[in-house]
């Protein structure tokens, strides 16, 4: 299952040559992250309630082409891998047909410490495995 959520490019994220400055997509790509999360029913909110987190643990980012102010762009993400703590969503940021960015994160669940632990019953949810579908 692809998740899809768009955004569209403001002034301030581009840099002196005009296009999204290339630290600015970690940003697009969290949002895109969060979507995923809702879609397949990842209860965020209440995971870090509960005490548990999901940390960033790597990003891989091939960045393809440049995106400007005002470019509309959508964000998909995918679980590409699941383990018993952690896991690699794959990303693509498009606009258009054309890819802007690919990009592979790999998270790892934690508790209150910031100790990776199994991910519990209650948010090992089908859509964060690869195939899964939505929870």
């Amino acid at each position: 299952m692809i998740s899809e959520c768009s955004l569209q490019v403001r002034s301030y994220e581009c840099d002196s040559y005009g296009h999204v400055n290339n630290a600015n997509y970690l940003n697009f790509l969290e949002f895109g992250r969060y979507e995923f999360l809702k879609t397949i029913g990842f209860d965020y909110p209440a995971a870090i309630k509960a005490g548990y987190g999901v940390y960033v643990a790597r990003v891989e980012i091939d960045y393809k082409k440049s995106a400007f102010t005002d470019d509309v762009l959508v964000i998909q993400s995918w679980p590409l891998k699941k383990g018993a703590v952690s896991g690699v969503i794959a990303q693509k940021i498009l606009r258009g047909e054309d890819v802007i960015v690919e990009a592979k994160v790999t998270w790892a669940f934690v508790d209150s410490r910031g100790v990776p632990v199994k991910v519990p019953p209650q948010w090992d949810l089908p859509g964060l495995k690869p195939g899964g579908g939505s929870g």
